[in-house]
């Protein structure tokens, strides 16, 4: 199989020089899993550190990082490429997609958090890009509002207060009770029975941060419990309680602001399209208009987890993951087209550890997902209709910096950024596990693996 690489150029403190060449055994084999050979370079390029290609015509589209740009290239051979265009998208532009249809890309910009349109001629070309509505952090307090005295609500969080205590005295402003009644763990609901009685994440998490839109959080939550008083208990939300009093060892202040770090986009099977914003803990969901993008709704994750990729399963659910806080996250969509979390689960990282890439098997039952620091690749196992996930393995990805992969059947392809190398693991497809290094290559700072036929 041939494969067009992407990397890191003199701009960016790489050694490449553009699109790069390499087979995996024979070139025009589906398969992947022979002796990996660099064949030169399709065309000179400055970082072009991610790469895709267009549906039907015979383009391909380069994220020039250092330079902001995108830019369309033209296959003229199987291994050569000549340059139709570049157009600017923003700071740090990380990621492109292109709609199934080739009517429009999306670029994603990690410096300055734009989410860029650019629509597509029929055959590649670029046409005039447009700036999406920028992203507001949604842990970030909105504006003070004067307090009124013996009004409780008025000061949602007091400085220093025990997580736990929050969720109880949100609960006790709803029952009236006088006294505090500590929680009681043993008998909490976790988060994802609070999804399946009809509570949204991304509301609940809103709440808990204190950016309430006015409607009443102690009921909801109450409601949500079943009239109980106990609090829930989930990984997720202790954390952002923590976080949110200050009662956390090193934890981030969200009143402090963050830059929105926007890291990738999918076009959805409805027309709409979801992007992760990694800085503001956002997936985003938008339709097309007119003149580009227009904002339909998000989806709040955890404080700091910091969503980067997607992968989209057969049943219809996302999946996400997150870069800081290493796990995979669950979406589902509801009835009335919004999407909202359903379900997560750790990938076994090691302290200090930053997620990459995500892929999943051909047939949606086995999940990867890199991790820069421990250099592994976590394996996550896909149960129910793609709804719940469960991690069966952590294999050696047999590089520095695993910082994209790509699944071609039974091989696994990993870009080491940091040891300057390309390697292929076999996969067992029955149980989804990856062996050890087959087939290693020297290749310069790559970071983007992109299978051409």
């Amino acid at each position: 199989m041939r494969f067009f690489i992407g990397g890191r150029g003199s701009d960016m403190g790489g050694e490449g020089v553009g699109i790069g060449v390499v087979t995996a055994g024979e070139a025009d084999s589906p398969l992947a899993s022979g002796a990996l050979a660099h064949r030169g370079d399709a065309v000179e390029a400055l970082s072009p550190t991610w790469l895709t290609r267009h549906p039907s015509a015979p383009v391909v589209y380069a994220a020039l990082e250092g330079e902001q740009r995108v830019a369309a290239f033209r296959r003229t051979g199987e291994a050569t490429l000549e340059p139709i265009g570049s157009v600017e998208a923003g700071e740090a532009v990380c990621h492109v997609a292109v709609a199934p249809d080739g009517s429009r890309l999306v670029a994603s910009c990690w410096g300055d958090g734009r989410v860029v349109h650019v629509p597509l001629a029929r055959d590649g070309r670029l046409g005039e890009p447009a700036l999406a509505p920028a992203a507001r952090d949604p842990y970030r307090p909105a504006d003070p509002v004067s307090s009124v005295p013996g009004d409780d609500a008025a000061d949602p969080v007091a400085a220093g207060e025990d997580p736990a205590d929050i969720a109880a005295r949100l609960l006790r402003q709803a029952s009236g009770e006088d006294e505090p009644s500590l929680p009681d763990w043993s008998g909490a609901v976790d988060l994802g029975a609070l999804v399946s009685g009809g509570g949204d994440p991304s509301r609940i998490a809103a709440m808990l941060a204190g950016t309430d839109d006015g409607s009443d959080p102690a009921a909801e939550l109450r409601a949500l419990l079943g009239g109980r008083t106990g609090p829930f208990d989930d990984p997720a939300v202790r954390g952002l309680l923590a976080a949110r009093a200050g009662t956390a060892p090193d934890a981030p202040d969200p009143s402090e602001p963050r830059p929105s770090r926007a890291h990738a986009a999918l076009f959805l099977p409805d027309g709409r399209i979801a992007t992760t914003d990694l800085g503001y803990d956002l997936v985003r969901f938008w339709r097309v208009g007119p003149r580009g993008l227009v904002p339909d709704h998000e989806v709040v994750l955890p404080f700091g987890s910091g969503p980067r990729h997607m992968v989209l399963h057969p049943s219809g659910f996302l999946h996400v993951v997150t870069e800081l806080s290493c796990e995979v996250f669950v979406l589902a969509q509801g009835p009335d087209g919004r999407w909202s979390l359903r379900a997560g689960a750790q990938t076994g990282a090691a302290e200090g550890d930053a997620a990459a890439e995500l892929a999943a098997s051909r047939d949606g039952r086995y999940l990867y997902a890199g991790l820069r620091g421990s250099d592994t690749i976590s394996v996550l196992r896909v149960g129910g209709d793609g709804d719940r996930l469960e991690r069966v393995a952590l294999a050696e990805s047999g590089i520095v910096k695993p910082r994209h992969h790509v699944l071609v059947r039974d091989t696994l392809l990993v870009a080491g950024q940091g040891s300057d190398e390309i390697v292929s693991l076999p996969v067992d497809e029955r149980t989804g596990f990856p062996g050890r290094v087959r087939q290693r290559l020297a290749y310069p700072a790559p970071t983007c693996l992109l299978p051409v036929a």
